[in-house]
């Protein structure tokens, strides 16, 4: 009976990080706009929300999804094609990711990477990865506050223990200092 308010508290969390997620895309789809009109990106900044979203989201964030997803799954069997596909976007978004920082790391090292080459690869992790969050907040959140049990969050929440996310905490971790200031 007291389900609901039991519930709220990790719907409300996955909701957060997703807000907060989409406002680090929208700073890198800026810099890449200013990159597509001839100018000279902040670079620096696109590298550090690329790692800060491989670091918090695909260590913690991503991984205690992949355990909603399957409780969910087993809750609700009529999801199960459309969370294997939204678990395969993680492995897409982190691997889109990991050529999108390495591009960047050569770029501040003082590599010549083709515009293109950039591009593509910005775009890939950008709509992957703003797609994905759409999906899960249009199909995935509501249905997991409905149908998963508070046994259930409790194996969300050691899918990843640990990893206190440094944008949504008043004190930032040293390495992301910068990106929250900003």
């Amino acid at each position: 009976m007291d389900k609901a308010p039991q519930l709220s508290a990790p719907i409300s969390a996955w909701h957060a990080e997703h807000v907060c997620f989409k406002q680090l895309l929208y700073l890198v789809q800026r810099e890449v706009d200013v990159f597509h009109n001839g100018e000279r990106p902040n670079y620096e900044l696109i590298y550090d929300v690329v790692a800060y979203l491989r670091h918090y989201g695909d260590l913690y964030h991503h991984p205690r999804e992949d355990a909603a997803f399957a409780c969910l799954a087993r809750r609700c069997p009529d999801m199960q094609l459309a969370l294997a596909r939204l678990e395969q976007e993680h492995r897409v978004i982190a691997q889109a990711g990991a050529e999108l920082q390495r591009l960047i790391e050569a770029i501040l090292g003082g590599a010549i990477v083709p515009r293109t080459q950039l591009e593509l690869a910005a775009a890939m992790y950008l709509v992957y990865y703003g797609n994905h969050i759409a999906k899960e907040e249009e199909d995935v959140l509501t249905r997991a506050a409905l149908h998963l049990t508070g046994e259930d969050w409790q194996v969300v929440k050691q899918a990843a223990p640990g990893g206190p996310d440094a944008l949504l905490r008043s004190v930032p971790v040293k390495q992301f200092e910068q990106l929250f200031a900003h």
